[in-house]
């Protein structure tokens, strides 16, 4: 009996349940269903989120108040009712708790914050990235240019407005991920982005960032998934040209009655690389946990976040010729899969170039509400990047049989003009087996006065006394580990249509830089001169070129080790007026850069430099105006006075502080007009910007065989331009978009430059002549286009992308330079690719499914995608031969060939 009993109440139970439950759809204004949009029962964590048709059934009560949200569209209340139907608008609207929990977090607010802007969806993301870098998938919008540049994995590169990854702001959840030496971004360490990523803005120009951050360009801001709260998982398998396999699994536990949430990823990838001997593989790892107990006005999140990973590199510039003489898989005369560090040893692919790194990042955020106008947002943050990268060591130019690399040539002069054949094979690729036996067999046994190895084989890269062979070739591996912590805090108080905001932004990190030994080639050890300190040792210790294991932080190096230190102390402040019609912001910054740098190696007698101390700021402010319902205009304005970078603190590798430093200043200003309509959007704005009192470092040669280094200072850049961006909806099911970005990017000035030579002694002057040269590295005129059209289940999306206005990169003291009447930088010749895609949804055994295909590249166009060298047609370094135009002595990366995935994955 109490059987039965039980049995009928649970039925009761369940039918009271369902009697109580309401189901419905979100849709967008075209009414396709958009799936995974949030729903939540408005001022608790209770929600679910949408299927792969944008339906959803949640057990409350008709009449409850809702919330609906979905990134890219604003959020909408609605009142429970059974099969209710939910419309949201286009837009940029403030990231639902469900993917972001801290409000340190800067967000464009479409018709509100007056800043030109770009966002790309979490959807868009996860369906068209597939096998490609991260940064590609910001091609589409105004004023980005990505490449793969060599090919590997994580080689890619951006740049935003014209001016590259180290004068471009990138954010992760608000937190700044630059470099604090260097400024630049290594994708590498950040593989795992696409797997997490929930949405990114592209902030252009000033952005919205109240830190003191490097936005010349603009601010990439990344959003990434924190615990969210909706139960349920994920698993996807995708595969690719090359071999490209990639797994990923991910669960979320659903937010429980006491307020705890938490969310995991795992996911791993393999592939051949499309480039020769560019393998790899690497593991993304990430958890959150959420802390927000109902009624609570505080809330906790805290994620972790890893990306480990090794790959083979292109990292040698080929020239045209080369793609033209090597390799056997060619189009138009080319083989873009080229690689001259390729080889084999022990019968697998072998690369004296080998990338690995693993940065985990960890992140607690504490939200607290402190009252109804009073707020307080406070993120710590903290990183430990350990790896580099393995080159070659050693003399082994001085040895004809395993004389491989050029010098100061490409393979073309190296091995067929000038017959230096050393280890490589026939088809140009490397015998690496061949380098051991040489390595072994031209090395005598070691009789010196160190104890321990007599009758060893030692190599070295200079001395040659006691039997020690310096014309041998080992694999070295180049360390550049960090340790970094920090802390944003942001104070937020509302009265009536104000806002004001105080936020504090703290920074300490440690940069190790050294060389250890990775793989002695056969030889059993490495006579190591570079330590000034003492003369001479042998280093048999080799470390693993993975990103798990021991990186030799503590063990012994070679040639070099210095360590550099950078704290950063940041104050900033927000005064916001904002109402229905007119928003106005003014914000300013102020920060301090401590600088210090000790070597242990290099700088006898002087091993801990002084630190140098350098204060900047800004101040930046706009607004916006909505004239209608449907369009605004905007403004803004700002000033930057940015610290130079640790090298320009202290240039040449030594202690002593630059005594001629001075801040870079940027001045900008821009104007914009926006669109809102029911089927139609359109962005446009306009932007100058100039950048100034720029130092440059580059390595220049000063006599055979001899480099020195030039300084330059006050170095002045223009950048303006166009970008226009918009959607149009004609018929349902049918999107288009579209955008057009146009340039003007260009040195202002002639300056001159102090060479120093190779002991950091002044060596000469030179006066260049850049007035008016174009900024090279990145598109100045680029255009997109791209139809979106939906068959029930299965969705198709085909896209062009036209590139022109691409200069190549070049070096300011190149000879060209060094006349008047000179030809400029280098323009390489513009390219179209088209891009297909093909989306179906289903559903199976009651489990929501998604199947994705790209092709890239559909039409296999060759096209050179940079140029690492500025040789004109009929110049000195020309070689008369020409390929599409360009002489075919220059060093360039050819974009990618046709290259495909596909992607399965499950919801349950």
């Amino acid at each position: 009996m109490r059987k039965i009993l039980l049995s009928l109440t649970l039925v009761v139970a369940s039918l009271l349940t369902y009697a109580q439950s309401v189901s419905g759809t979100v849709t967008d204004d075209a009414g396709e269903g958009l799936p995974g949009a949030t729903v939540l029962v408005k001022g608790t964590q209770n929600g679910t989120i949408t299927d792969v048709d944008g339906k959803f059934t949640l057990n409350v009560k008709e009449g409850t108040p809702l919330v609906v949200s979905f990134i890219g569209f604003e959020s909408v209340e609605a009142t429970a009712s059974s099969n209710m139907e939910v419309t949201l608008n286009p837009g940029t609207s403030i990231l639902a708790e469900v993917v972001i929990t801290s409000n340190v977090i800067d967000v464009v607010k479409e018709r509100e914050t007056p800043v030109a802007v770009s966002s790309i969806s979490p959807a868009e993301i996860s369906l068209k990235v597939g096998n490609q870098e991260f940064p590609e998938v910001m091609n589409r919008t105004p004023g980005v240019y990505a490449t793969k540049n060599g090919g590997g994995y994580g080689d890619s590169r951006l740049s935003l407005r014209g001016f590259d990854q180290s004068n471009t702001s990138f954010l992760i959840n608000g937190q700044p991920v630059n470099d604090m030496e260097n400024g630049w971004v290594y994708w590498s360490n950040w593989q795992g982005l696409t797997d997490v990523a929930s949405g990114i803005q592209i902030q252009r120009g000033l952005g919205a960032s109240r830190l003191a951050v490097p936005s010349v360009g603009g601010t990439v801001s990344i959003f990434t998934k924190a615990a969210e709260l909706a139960k349920g998982g994920k698993v996807s398998q995708s595969v690719g040209n090359d071999n490209y396999v990639k797994t990923t699994a991910s669960y979320s536990s659903g937010r429980s009655e006491t307020g705890w949430a938490s969310s995991f990823l795992l996911s791993r990838w393999s592939g051949d690389g499309y480039v020769d001997a560019t393998m790899g593989e690497g593991w993304t790892y990430f958890g959150a946990v959420g802390y927000a107990p109902e009624g609570s006005d505080h809330a906790f999140n805290l994620s972790f976040l890893g990306a480990g990973q090794w790959h083979h590199q292109r990292d040698v510039w080929v020239s045209i010729r080369d793609y033209q003489n090597f390799g056997d898989d060619k189009k138009d005369g080319i083989d873009r899969k080229w690689n001259t560090n390729g080889g084999t040893l022990n019968g697998e692919e072998f690369n004296m170039r080998r990338n690995f790194y693993n940065k985990p990042l960890a992140t607690v955020n504490w939200d607290w509400k402190i009252n109804d106008n009073l707020s307080l947002a406070t993120s710590l943050y903290g990183s430990a990047g350990r790896g580099g990268g393995t080159g070659p060591r050693g003399n082994n130019f001085r040895n004809s049989d395993i004389n491989i690399y050029p010098f100061r040539t490409d393979l073309t002069g190296h091995y067929i003009e000038g017959g230096n054949t050393g280890s490589r094979k026939a088809d140009g690729t490397i015998d690496f087996d061949n380098v051991v036996e040489v390595n072994r067999s031209t090395t005598t046994p070691y009789d010196g006065e160190i104890s321990g190895y007599n009758g060893q084989l030692i190599g070295s890269n200079g001395f040659n006394d006691e039997n020690v062979n310096r014309a041998v070739l080992i694999r070295r591996a180049s360390m550049n580990s960090h340790n970094w912590v920090g802390g944003i805090s942001t104070l937020d108080y509302n009265s009536g249509n104000f806002r004001y905001s105080l936020g504090v932004d703290l920074r300490k990190y440690t940069g190790y830089h050294y060389r250890v030994v990775n793989n002695l080639m056969g030889l059993d050890g490495y006579y190591s001169t570079g330590n000034q300190n003492s003369a001479g040792q042998i280093i048999e210790t080799t470390i693993e070129a993975s990103p798990f294991n021991n990186t030799g932080l503590d063990g012994p190096k070679i040639n070099y080790y210095n360590i550099g230190y950078v704290n950063w102390q940041g104050l900033n402040g927000l005064v916001e007026y904002s109402s229905d019609q007119i928003t106005g912001v003014l914000q300013g910054g102020i920060s301090n850069q401590g600088f210090q740098r000790e070597d242990q190696f290099a700088q006898v007698g002087n091993p801990l430099s002084k630190q140098k101390n350098l204060t900047g700021g800004y101040l930046k402010g706009g607004a916006n105006y909505n004239l209608n319902s449907t369009s605004n205009v905007f403004f803004n304005a700002g000033y930057i006075s940015r610290q130079p970078l640790f090298d320009a603190v202290f240039p040449g590798f030594a202690n002593d502080v630059n005594p001629d430093l001075q801040n870079e200043i940027i001045k900008s200003v821009e104007v914009g007009y926006g669109y809102l309509g029911r089927y139609l959007t359109v962005n446009v704005n306009a932007y100058n910007t100039s950048w100034g009192n720029r130092f440059i470092e580059q390595t220049v040669p000063i006599g055979p065989g001899v480099n020195g280094t030039a300084q330059f200072k006050d170095v002045d850049v223009l950048h303006q331009g166009i970008e226009l961006e918009a959607t149009y909806r004609p018929i349902d099911n049918l999107k288009l978009r579209g955008m057009v970005s146009a340039g003007n990017w260009r040195y202002t000035k002639d300056f001159d430059a102090t060479i120093f030579d190779e002991n950091n002694s002044p060596s000469g002057t030179a006066f260049i002549y850049a007035k008016d040269a174009k900024v090279g590295d990145a598109a100045q005129f680029t255009s997109f286009i791209s139809a979106d059209y939906r068959f029930n289940i299965v969705s198709v999306d085909l896209s062009y992308r036209h590139v022109d206005g691409l200069y190549a990169d070049y070096n300011i003291a190149d000879s060209e330079f060094l006349s008047p009447d000179n030809n400029g930088a280098l323009k390489l010749p513009s390219y179209g690719l088209v891009d297909l895609g093909v989306t179906a949804r289903f559903e199976m055994f009651g489990t929501n499914g998604t199947f994705r295909a790209n092709v890239n590249n559909l039409f296999d166009t060759v096209y050179i995608a940079e140029s690492n060298t500025n040789i004109h047609n009929g110049s000195e370094d020309a070689v008369g031969e020409t390929w599409n135009g360009i002489d075919v002595a220059n060093s360039v990366w050819f974009g990618f060939g046709r290259t495909w995935n596909a992607t399965l994955s499950f919801n349950f």
